[in-house]
């Protein structure tokens, strides 16, 4: 696949570790909500360093946005990215991703592992089809929430945050076992979306499995 370098009209963090970038669309390129692409920084000894960031934003919008974590605290890809501003480089790679919409059905995301269901809500909203979605979203706690309002905006008391570190009145306050999937589920015949960290994938996807969840039912993200 071709590449592209394209360069960066905004950069603004949206929490504190959490980076919310708006790139130039390069001519006829196109993906699908869910999608990844590989990126890498345009300056010398890091055009070959890819890293894979899911869009946020819908393939007719005339830019594109990737929201992305950065960790500072070793000298990565991600570390570099949270000191850029608008006016650098990137380099956009080849286009991939396993999480598709499928139909309604339960998303289960931790931490950053929204960013591919932010674009699928997105197009799910303003097409009026985003009635039958829930999202059962883990965070250690609300300051880490990535666009809160938006998502409440979209999905209304369907959105289910749940706090790993804090206590809040009126939200879930442990991490997602196996308990907590029969309590907040219950039926585990419909369509199941998970991303995060590798573990968390892994461990959600084993319960939905002893559950009785169908394995192809079960849409989650391979890029890790």
């Amino acid at each position: 696949m071709a590449q592209h370098i394209v360069k960066v009209l905004a950069a603004n963090y949206i929490t504190h570790d959490v980076k919310r970038f708006v790139l130039e669309k390069p001519p006829g390129f196109e993906y699908q909500s869910g999608e990844n692409v590989y990126v890498s920084i345009n300056e010398p000894g890091w055009e070959t360093k890819k890293r894979p960031f899911s869009f946020t934003s819908l393939n007719e919008w005339p830019y594109l946005e990737l929201i992305i974590k950065i960790y500072d605290d070793h000298n990565g890809v991600t570390n570099l990215l949270g000191k850029l501003n608008a006016g650098a480089e990137l380099i956009l790679h080849e286009v991939f991703g396993t999480i598709h919409y499928k139909g309604p059905g339960v998303f289960i995301a931790g931490g950053s592992g929204v960013t591919p269901f932010i674009s699928i809500f997105r197009n799910l909203f303003y097409n009026g089809d985003i009635k039958g979605n829930k999202l059962f979203l883990s965070n250690k706690s609300s300051e880490e929430i990535i666009m809160p309002f938006e998502l409440f905006s979209m999905l209304g008391n369907d959105l289910i945050n749940i706090y790993t570190r804090q206590g809040v009145i009126g939200f879930l306050d442990r991490r997602i076992d196996r308990k907590m999937l029969i309590r907040l589920i219950g039926d585990f015949s419909s369509n199941f979306y998970v991303c995060g960290p590798k573990d968390f994938v892994q461990m959600i996807v084993t319960h939905l499995l002893s559950l009785g969840a169908k394995a192809d039912v079960i849409i989650f993200d391979k890029k890790e």
